[in-house]
Protein backbone atom coordinates (compact mmCIF):
# COMPACT_ATOMS: atom_id res chain seq x y z
CA UNK A 1 0.00 0.00 0.00
CA UNK A 2 1.63 3.09 -1.15
CA UNK A 3 -1.23 5.69 1.01
CA UNK A 4 -3.33 5.73 3.74
CA UNK A 5 -6.37 3.44 2.89
CA UNK A 6 -9.65 1.62 4.10
CA UNK A 7 -9.62 -2.32 3.57
CA UNK A 8 -13.58 -3.57 2.86
CA UNK A 9 -13.35 -7.26 3.18
CA UNK A 10 -16.50 -9.16 1.96
CA UNK A 11 -17.38 -12.58 3.67
CA UNK A 12 -20.92 -13.15 2.46
CA UNK A 13 -24.09 -13.05 4.96
CA UNK A 14 -27.70 -11.54 4.00
CA UNK A 15 -26.02 -8.03 2.92
CA UNK A 16 -24.94 -10.04 0.46
CA UNK A 17 -28.10 -12.52 -0.26
CA UNK A 18 -31.03 -11.80 -3.26
CA UNK A 19 -34.21 -14.10 -2.80
CA UNK A 20 -34.22 -16.74 -5.52
CA UNK A 21 -38.12 -17.77 -6.35
CA UNK A 22 -36.77 -21.38 -7.48
CA UNK A 23 -35.24 -21.85 -3.71
CA UNK A 24 -38.09 -19.93 -2.18
CA UNK A 25 -35.85 -18.20 -0.26
CA UNK A 26 -32.65 -16.01 0.32
CA UNK A 27 -29.33 -17.24 -1.29
CA UNK A 28 -25.55 -15.54 -1.64
CA UNK A 29 -25.50 -13.72 -5.00
CA UNK A 30 -23.29 -10.70 -4.27
CA UNK A 31 -19.89 -10.66 -4.43
CA UNK A 32 -17.82 -7.38 -2.66
CA UNK A 33 -17.76 -5.02 -6.39
CA UNK A 34 -21.76 -6.06 -6.70
CA UNK A 35 -22.44 -4.96 -3.01
CA UNK A 36 -21.09 -1.52 -3.48
CA UNK A 37 -22.59 -0.94 -6.95
CA UNK A 38 -25.80 -1.64 -5.07
CA UNK A 39 -24.85 0.20 -1.96
CA UNK A 40 -23.37 3.62 -3.72
CA UNK A 41 -19.84 3.64 -2.79
CA UNK A 42 -18.55 4.54 0.32
CA UNK A 43 -17.63 8.12 1.12
CA UNK A 44 -14.23 8.62 2.62
CA UNK A 45 -11.56 10.67 2.05
CA UNK A 46 -9.21 7.60 1.39
CA UNK A 47 -8.54 5.12 -0.78
CA UNK A 48 -11.03 2.03 -0.84
CA UNK A 49 -9.32 -1.62 -1.21
CA UNK A 50 -11.66 -4.16 -1.38
CA UNK A 51 -10.57 -8.06 -0.68
CA UNK A 52 -13.50 -10.49 -1.67
CA UNK A 53 -12.84 -12.95 0.86
CA UNK A 54 -15.98 -15.59 0.23
CA UNK A 55 -19.74 -15.49 -0.05
CA UNK A 56 -21.03 -17.36 2.78
CA UNK A 57 -23.44 -17.47 4.83
CA UNK A 58 -22.13 -17.15 8.50
CA UNK A 59 -23.14 -20.56 9.92
CA UNK A 60 -20.59 -22.18 7.49
CA UNK A 61 -17.69 -20.74 8.25
CA UNK A 62 -15.99 -23.07 10.93
CA UNK A 63 -13.36 -22.41 13.57
CA UNK A 64 -10.53 -22.97 11.19
CA UNK A 65 -12.34 -20.84 8.97
CA UNK A 66 -12.78 -17.67 11.38
CA UNK A 67 -9.42 -18.39 12.31
CA UNK A 68 -8.05 -17.63 9.12
CA UNK A 69 -10.09 -14.89 8.54
CA UNK A 70 -8.94 -13.52 11.55
CA UNK A 71 -5.10 -13.82 11.16
CA UNK A 72 -6.20 -12.01 7.22
CA UNK A 73 -7.27 -8.70 9.04
CA UNK A 74 -4.59 -8.68 11.55
CA UNK A 75 -2.22 -8.78 8.47
CA UNK A 76 -4.17 -6.12 7.18
CA UNK A 77 -4.54 -4.15 10.57
CA UNK A 78 -0.75 -4.22 10.98
CA UNK A 79 0.13 -2.32 7.87
CA UNK A 80 0.67 0.96 8.93
CA UNK A 81 -1.03 2.47 5.77
CA UNK A 82 -4.16 1.03 6.86
CA UNK A 83 -6.37 3.61 9.11
CA UNK A 84 -9.38 0.95 9.30
CA UNK A 85 -11.21 -2.04 8.40
CA UNK A 86 -14.90 -2.81 7.49
CA UNK A 87 -16.01 -6.41 6.87
CA UNK A 88 -19.37 -6.94 5.53
CA UNK A 89 -20.24 -10.50 7.85
CA UNK A 90 -23.46 -12.66 8.24
CA UNK A 91 -25.52 -11.74 10.92
CA UNK A 92 -25.38 -15.50 12.75
CA UNK A 93 -21.90 -15.40 13.68
CA UNK A 94 -21.08 -12.00 13.64
CA UNK A 95 -21.09 -11.64 17.76
CA UNK A 96 -18.44 -14.52 18.15
CA UNK A 97 -16.11 -13.09 14.82
CA UNK A 98 -15.85 -9.79 16.09
CA UNK A 99 -14.92 -11.21 19.67
CA UNK A 100 -12.48 -13.47 18.23
CA UNK A 101 -11.11 -10.22 16.00
CA UNK A 102 -11.19 -8.10 19.74
CA UNK A 103 -9.39 -10.92 21.69
CA UNK A 104 -6.39 -11.91 19.55
CA UNK A 105 -5.57 -8.38 17.59
CA UNK A 106 -4.23 -5.66 18.71
CA UNK A 107 -6.76 -2.75 19.09
CA UNK A 108 -4.55 -0.05 17.00
CA UNK A 109 -6.46 -0.33 13.86
CA UNK A 110 -10.00 -0.68 14.11
CA UNK A 111 -12.05 -3.47 12.85
CA UNK A 112 -15.60 -2.68 12.21
CA UNK A 113 -18.17 -5.59 11.45
CA UNK A 114 -21.69 -5.09 9.66
CA UNK A 115 -24.27 -6.54 7.82
CA UNK A 116 -28.01 -6.35 7.30
CA UNK A 117 -31.12 -8.31 8.31
CA UNK A 118 -32.91 -7.90 4.88
CA UNK A 119 -31.44 -8.57 1.85
CA UNK A 120 -31.29 -5.83 -1.46
CA UNK A 121 -34.27 -7.71 -3.03
CA UNK A 122 -36.45 -6.37 0.33
CA UNK A 123 -37.61 -3.02 0.18
CA UNK A 124 -36.74 -2.12 3.53
CA UNK A 125 -32.90 -3.01 2.42
CA UNK A 126 -30.89 -2.03 6.12
CA UNK A 127 -27.22 -3.02 4.40
CA UNK A 128 -26.47 0.61 2.60
CA UNK A 129 -27.08 1.87 6.08
CA UNK A 130 -25.40 -0.32 7.75
CA UNK A 131 -22.24 0.26 5.52
CA UNK A 132 -21.91 3.56 5.71
CA UNK A 133 -21.89 3.49 9.19
CA UNK A 134 -19.43 1.23 9.01
CA UNK A 135 -16.98 2.82 7.04
CA UNK A 136 -17.54 6.10 9.14
CA UNK A 137 -16.59 4.45 12.15
CA UNK A 138 -13.63 2.71 10.73
CA UNK A 139 -12.28 6.04 9.54
CA UNK A 140 -13.24 8.12 12.64
CA UNK A 141 -10.12 9.21 14.19
CA UNK A 142 -11.20 8.55 17.68
CA UNK A 143 -11.97 4.95 16.81
CA UNK A 144 -8.32 4.36 16.84
CA UNK A 145 -7.04 1.79 19.56
CA UNK A 146 -10.46 0.35 20.20
CA UNK A 147 -9.76 -2.71 18.27
CA UNK A 148 -13.07 -4.85 16.65
CA UNK A 149 -16.75 -3.20 16.80
CA UNK A 150 -19.85 -4.46 15.53
CA UNK A 151 -21.88 -1.29 13.94
CA UNK A 152 -25.00 -2.21 13.45
CA UNK A 153 -28.43 -0.29 13.09
CA UNK A 154 -26.65 3.02 14.85
CA UNK A 155 -25.42 1.64 17.54
CA UNK A 156 -21.16 1.00 17.66
CA UNK A 157 -20.42 -1.74 19.62
CA UNK A 158 -17.43 -3.18 21.61
CA UNK A 159 -16.42 -6.12 19.76
CA UNK A 160 -15.86 -7.95 23.21
CA UNK A 161 -20.10 -7.51 24.27
CA UNK A 162 -22.10 -7.12 20.96
CA UNK A 163 -24.43 -10.11 21.31
CA UNK A 164 -27.52 -10.91 18.43
CA UNK A 165 -30.62 -10.43 20.10
CA UNK A 166 -33.58 -10.28 17.87
CA UNK A 167 -34.05 -13.11 14.66
CA UNK A 168 -35.34 -10.81 12.62
CA UNK A 169 -35.29 -6.97 13.89
CA UNK A 170 -33.09 -4.53 11.82
CA UNK A 171 -31.80 -3.56 15.43
CA UNK A 172 -31.04 -6.85 16.52
CA UNK A 173 -27.59 -6.14 17.73
CA UNK A 174 -26.70 -5.48 21.52
CA UNK A 175 -24.70 -5.38 24.26
CA UNK A 176 -26.45 -6.93 27.40
CA UNK A 177 -23.35 -7.20 29.61
CA UNK A 178 -21.99 -3.25 29.11
CA UNK A 179 -23.28 -0.16 27.19
CA UNK A 180 -22.72 0.81 23.46
CA UNK A 181 -19.17 2.29 22.82
CA UNK A 182 -21.57 5.28 21.00
CA UNK A 183 -23.50 5.66 18.37
CA UNK A 184 -23.84 7.19 14.43
CA UNK A 185 -26.73 9.54 13.75
CA UNK A 186 -27.19 13.12 12.72
CA UNK A 187 -24.51 14.34 14.23
CA UNK A 188 -22.27 11.67 12.58
CA UNK A 189 -19.81 9.37 15.09
CA UNK A 190 -19.98 10.00 19.20
CA UNK A 191 -18.42 7.83 21.09
CA UNK A 192 -19.51 7.86 24.77
CA UNK A 193 -16.16 7.46 26.25
CA UNK A 194 -12.15 6.98 25.51
CA UNK A 195 -10.72 3.48 24.17
CA UNK A 196 -10.28 0.96 26.93
CA UNK A 197 -7.09 -1.40 26.53
CA UNK A 198 -7.77 -5.12 26.94
CA UNK A 199 -4.76 -7.38 27.09
CA UNK A 200 -4.70 -9.85 23.95
CA UNK A 201 -4.97 -13.61 24.59
CA UNK A 202 -2.15 -15.15 22.39
CA UNK A 203 -4.11 -18.14 20.93
CA UNK A 204 -2.36 -20.08 17.76
CA UNK A 205 -6.30 -20.84 16.23
CA UNK A 206 -9.48 -21.48 17.54
CA UNK A 207 -9.45 -25.45 17.59
CA UNK A 208 -9.78 -26.47 20.81
CA UNK A 209 -13.21 -29.12 21.61
CA UNK A 210 -15.59 -27.00 23.54
CA UNK A 211 -18.95 -28.00 23.77
CA UNK A 212 -21.71 -25.68 24.80
CA UNK A 213 -24.11 -27.61 27.42
CA UNK A 214 -27.36 -25.81 28.17
CA UNK A 215 -28.76 -27.97 31.48
CA UNK A 216 -32.41 -28.09 31.63
CA UNK A 217 -34.88 -29.61 34.22
CA UNK A 218 -34.26 -33.02 35.97
CA UNK A 219 -30.57 -33.14 34.02
CA UNK A 220 -28.43 -35.86 35.40
CA UNK A 221 -25.82 -34.59 33.16
CA UNK A 222 -26.16 -37.38 30.81
CA UNK A 223 -24.73 -35.02 27.67
CA UNK A 224 -21.77 -33.80 30.02
CA UNK A 225 -20.49 -37.61 30.15
CA UNK A 226 -20.98 -37.57 26.31
CA UNK A 227 -19.61 -35.30 25.64
CA UNK A 228 -16.26 -35.62 27.98
CA UNK A 229 -14.38 -38.20 25.96
CA UNK A 230 -13.87 -35.73 23.26
CA UNK A 231 -13.84 -32.11 24.69
CA UNK A 232 -10.86 -30.22 25.77
CA UNK A 233 -13.22 -28.12 28.08
CA UNK A 234 -16.83 -27.05 28.71
CA UNK A 235 -19.14 -24.10 29.20
CA UNK A 236 -22.36 -25.15 30.77
CA UNK A 237 -25.27 -22.67 30.36
CA UNK A 238 -27.01 -22.83 33.43
CA UNK A 239 -30.16 -21.07 35.44
CA UNK A 240 -30.15 -17.93 36.86
CA UNK A 241 -27.09 -16.88 38.73
CA UNK A 242 -25.19 -20.29 38.21
CA UNK A 243 -27.50 -22.84 39.55
CA UNK A 244 -28.32 -26.09 38.05
CA UNK A 245 -30.19 -29.85 38.49
CA UNK A 246 -28.22 -31.78 41.37
CA UNK A 247 -27.88 -34.57 39.37
CA UNK A 248 -25.83 -33.09 37.45
CA UNK A 249 -23.48 -32.36 40.01
CA UNK A 250 -21.59 -35.62 39.56
CA UNK A 251 -20.91 -35.34 35.65
CA UNK A 252 -19.32 -31.90 35.97
CA UNK A 253 -17.31 -33.36 38.67
CA UNK A 254 -16.02 -35.99 36.80
CA UNK A 255 -14.39 -33.63 33.68
CA UNK A 256 -12.87 -31.48 36.80
CA UNK A 257 -11.09 -35.06 37.89
CA UNK A 258 -9.49 -35.59 34.37
CA UNK A 259 -8.19 -31.75 34.44
CA UNK A 260 -10.36 -30.62 32.35
CA UNK A 261 -11.65 -26.86 32.69
CA UNK A 262 -15.32 -26.09 32.82
CA UNK A 263 -16.68 -22.48 32.59
CA UNK A 264 -20.36 -21.34 33.94
CA UNK A 265 -22.11 -19.35 32.38
CA UNK A 266 -26.63 -18.18 32.49
CA UNK A 267 -29.06 -18.68 30.08
CA UNK A 268 -30.24 -15.44 30.86
CA UNK A 269 -29.44 -12.26 28.44
CA UNK A 270 -27.94 -10.49 30.75
CA UNK A 271 -26.32 -10.69 34.49
CA UNK A 272 -23.62 -12.64 35.59
CA UNK A 273 -23.48 -16.09 37.60
CA UNK A 274 -22.06 -15.84 41.13
CA UNK A 275 -21.98 -17.57 44.67
CA UNK A 276 -25.14 -16.64 45.88
CA UNK A 277 -27.54 -19.40 46.73
CA UNK A 278 -25.61 -22.49 48.56
CA UNK A 279 -28.63 -25.45 48.03
CA UNK A 280 -27.53 -28.16 46.42
CA UNK A 281 -27.42 -27.39 42.47
CA UNK A 282 -27.22 -23.63 43.99
CA UNK A 283 -24.15 -21.32 41.93
CA UNK A 284 -21.90 -21.45 45.07
CA UNK A 285 -22.05 -25.40 45.15
CA UNK A 286 -21.06 -25.61 41.80
CA UNK A 287 -18.40 -22.74 41.52
CA UNK A 288 -17.08 -24.15 44.87
CA UNK A 289 -15.99 -27.08 42.97
CA UNK A 290 -13.56 -25.82 41.05
CA UNK A 291 -16.05 -24.05 38.09
CA UNK A 292 -15.20 -21.26 36.73
CA UNK A 293 -17.59 -18.24 36.15
CA UNK A 294 -18.18 -17.17 33.07
CA UNK A 295 -17.74 -13.23 33.87
CA UNK A 296 -19.38 -10.74 31.77
CA UNK A 297 -20.06 -12.90 29.14
CA UNK A 298 -22.88 -14.84 27.58
CA UNK A 299 -22.49 -18.94 26.67
CA UNK A 300 -21.23 -18.56 23.17
CA UNK A 301 -18.41 -15.60 24.15
CA UNK A 302 -17.55 -17.57 27.53
CA UNK A 303 -16.93 -20.57 24.69
CA UNK A 304 -14.75 -18.56 22.73
CA UNK A 305 -12.86 -17.53 25.59
CA UNK A 306 -12.27 -20.73 26.52
CA UNK A 307 -10.67 -22.31 23.51
CA UNK A 308 -8.80 -18.95 23.15
CA UNK A 309 -7.28 -20.20 26.61
CA UNK A 310 -6.91 -23.41 25.61
CA UNK A 311 -4.85 -22.52 22.45
CA UNK A 312 -2.83 -19.76 24.41
CA UNK A 313 -1.99 -22.32 27.50
CA UNK A 314 -3.23 -19.90 29.85
CA UNK A 315 -6.14 -20.03 32.50
CA UNK A 316 -9.84 -18.31 31.11
CA UNK A 317 -9.76 -14.87 31.88
CA UNK A 318 -13.21 -14.08 33.79
CA UNK A 319 -12.30 -10.14 33.12
CA UNK A 320 -11.48 -9.68 29.47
Amino acid sequence: MSQSVLALVATGGTIAMQHDPSKGGNVPALDGADLLKLVGGPETAVAVELLDWERLPAVQRGPDGMWDLRSRLAELAEDPMTVGIVVTHGTDTMAEMAYLTRRTVPPRCPIVFTGAMRTSSDPAWDGPRNLHDAVAVATARESQQRGAMVVFAGLILDGRHAVKMHTGAIDAFGAPHATPLGQVGADGVVFVDRPHSAPCVAAKDCMARVPLIPLALGDDGALLDLARPTGDGVVIAAYGRGNVPPKALPAIERWLAEGKPVVLASQCPAGEVGPDYAFEGGGATVLALGVVPAGRRNAAQARLELILSLSAGVPYAVEG
